[in-house]
């Protein structure tokens, strides 16, 4: 019987104490004193929003296939257990073992959004690990850092030992055998993180040296131990098919936002938005075979009990085989009681044909998701929609028995204009107008059609790298006018708008592109009491205020700041499979307002073709 961490006291005083004890159905046990490596997976944010993660449930189960490893899973303790932790010097344990993780050989932590910040530095204090890479000794656990943003691991760097760049299927085994054979040979940690950075896709921060100009750019960026590679290639799977997927996903005893079975159909995309950092260092777009997706539906719903599938990628629509996965699993499953859910579409004909079989159309909405209100503005962002489509697949969703719809789009696009911020709310009454084309006698009640604004950030390794940010005042200007516009539609008791938090955004802007001197900020921030900053309700922005003139940084250096073509970006040492000169020409394309057709219509030299699969090696006749 495994002893809690926590005592029966305390489980009973805390919200949802099943965060907290494991033994879920499919948890892994494994003896740790037979084991030769423990790791300890984490996902910085409260178990519900960390076990909804697809990639920390397929390195679990790829990481506990080994006998030797032994993955057990850790997340952000809740606000009310936070404080007793600290009040009762409790150290942070994995749920699997309830062991504290500062025992294990590694602490695991993927960075999938920039707002998790400081709950990462919450995870290492709780831990009782020091919170910078260069105070740990050889008892601490090796620090790695994944994820997407980890394609600018610079804000974070003095706090992690290494980064994984790139996909985790790939390099991991061979890490953790440097490290076996390093352990064998009573190495310290210098010498594994040594081994370490000689594996492609690892990054060692403090192997490499900054150096910067007077204005604050870098001037150089160098590796100041011969082990260390000048580039780090990021690593991804080239076969889909022989990658390790999930038979048995860990199934929690509370309600999580993603409660269902996530089948990944695919990964990467063709489509080339230029504001989108997923689409860019997912390239190329790579697929399941049909096959093995089937098996996958098969053995994960028999393991689970989950009465919901869903189909997981960037872009479903461009999956080859949809129709055929699509039509197999409502075959197989819809008699059994099981839904299927299909995000990412495109509305079509077809798709909407597949939705009305698998959804109650009556309790549903559609999302459409044209980004920007303008075609100007769309073919800026090469968003490859066209008015004509919108409306077209939005008369068809409602001819199909739909009355609700949400649209999606951005605020503070690179050159937008006013026209482009009304064409919001002219698209929305465009789109209402559709259902009242349907005979009054035909329609489902009334029609309701809810846009959503978030204000736009620029990311690394986007053709948008390079563009100026707005500031919070200029987001909300933006919102107002869209709001006012809103008002004057005809439909307007049809229509409803809403936007996002404009300081989280700006704060988000600085830590996407940020350097090595941001980590003070956030180290100063996190110890004023900041935590849970994706949250609205635990969000304080004064706190970031009294951070950034306690640490003399400027806001506007990382945000509004004109960047010139030739300066050097904290993450230019990464190669991420596009170019930096692909990016230049899909910059400049986005100012002439060129659209820039998508992977399957022609290729465009991103340089992703060099990894040698995917969407660039398809047949194309």
């Amino acid at each position: 019987m495994r002893k809690l961490a926590l005592n029966d006291e305390i489980l009973l005083s805390i919200q949802q104490p099943a965060r907290y004890i494991g033994g879920e159905v499919n948890m892994v046990n494994k003896d740790p004193q037979k084991v030769d490596v423990r790791f300890a997976m984490c996902f910085p944010d409260v178990y519900e929003i960390g076990m909804s993660h697809l990639g920390m449930q397929i390195l679990y189960d790829m990481f506990n296939r080994r006998e030797d490893i032994y993955c057990e899973r850790v997340f952000s303790p809740w606000t009310d257990l936070d404080k007793i932790m600290r009040e009762q010097k409790i150290p942070l344990f994995a749920l699997e073992s309830q062991d504290p993780i500062k025992n294990f050989d590694f602490l695991g932590i993927t960075i999938q959004y920039e707002m998790c910040y400081t709950n990462i530095l919450q995870i290492l204090d709780l831990g009782q690990i020091p919170l910078h890479a260069s105070d740990r000794t050889e008892e601490d656990p090796i620090v790695i850092g994944g994820g997407p943003c980890a394609y600018n691991p610079e804000p974070l760097a003095e706090f992690f030992d290494l980064f994984y760049i790139g996909e985790g299927e790939t390099v991991y085994y061979e890490l953790i055998d440097r490290y076996k054979e390093n352990k064998a040979n009573s190495g310290t940690r210098k010498e594994f993180l040594e081994m370490a950075a000689e594996i492609d896709g690892i990054y060692v921060p403090a192997f490499y040296d900054v150096f910067y100009k007077e204005d604050g750019t870098i001037e150089q960026f160098l590796p100041n131990n011969s082990h260390a590679k000048p580039v780090v290639v990021k690593q991804l799977v080239k076969e889909m098919d022989t990658a390790c997927y999930i038979e048995n996903p860990v199934v929690p005893f509370i309600k999580v936002t993603q409660d269902r079975v996530v089948l990944e159909i695919q990964r990467g995309c063709i489509r080339g938005c230029r504001f989108c950092q997923a689409g860019n260092v997912y390239r190329p777009l790579r697929e399941h075979s049909l096959e093995y997706l089937k098996d996958y539906a098969y053995k994960m719903l028999k393991s689970t009990g989950h009465e919901e599938i869903s189909l997981s990628s960037l872009s479903s629509s461009d999956y080859t085989h949809l129709e055929g996965l699509v039509n197999f699993l409502i075959d197989e499953f819809k008699g059994q009681g099981i839904n299927i859910s299909l995000p990412s579409l495109r509305i079509d004909a077809f798709s909407l044909d597949v939705m009305s079989k698998v959804q109650d159309v009556r309790k549903s909405s559609l999302t459409f998701a044209p980004e920007a209100g303008s075609q100007r503005l769309r073919d800026v962002i090469n968003k490859g929609l066209t008015e004509e489509i919108i409306l077209k697949g939005a008369a068809e969703a409602f001819n199909g028995g739909w009355n609700r719809v949400k649209l999606y789009f951005m605020l503070g696009l690179p050159t937008e204009t006013v026209s482009d911020m009304e064409g919001i709310a002219e698209l929305s009454e465009l789109v209402a107008k559709e259902y009242y084309k349907i005979p009054k006698e035909e329609r489902h009640g009334k029609v309701q059609v809810v846009a959503s604004s978030s204000f736009f950030v620029p990311k690394p390794f986007t053709p948008f790298q390079w563009a100026r940010m707005c500031t919070k005042e200029e987001f909300l200007e933006r919102a107002y006018i869209v709001k006012n516009k809103f008002r004057e539609m005809l439909n307007y008791k049809s229509l409803k708008y809403n936007w996002h938090e404009a300081d989280l955004t700006v704060l988000e802007g600085v830590l996407a592109r940020g350097d090595r001197k941001v980590g003070k900020l956030i180290e100063d921030v996190y110890r004023r009491g900041a935590l849970y900053d994706a949250w609205s309700e635990h969000f304080h922005n004064e706190l970031w205020m009294e951070s950034f003139d306690a640490c003399g940084l400027s806001i506007d250096f990382y945000t509004t700041r004109e960047r010139a073509l030739d300066e050097i970006f904290p993450w230019d040492f990464i190669d991420a499979g596009v170019t930096k000169e692909f990016l230049k020409r899909e910059w400049q394309n986005a100012i002439q307002e060129k659209v820039t057709p998508n992977c399957r219509q022609r290729c465009s030299g991103c340089g992703a073709k060099g990894f040698g699969g995917g969407v660039c090696f398809e047949d194309k006749n």
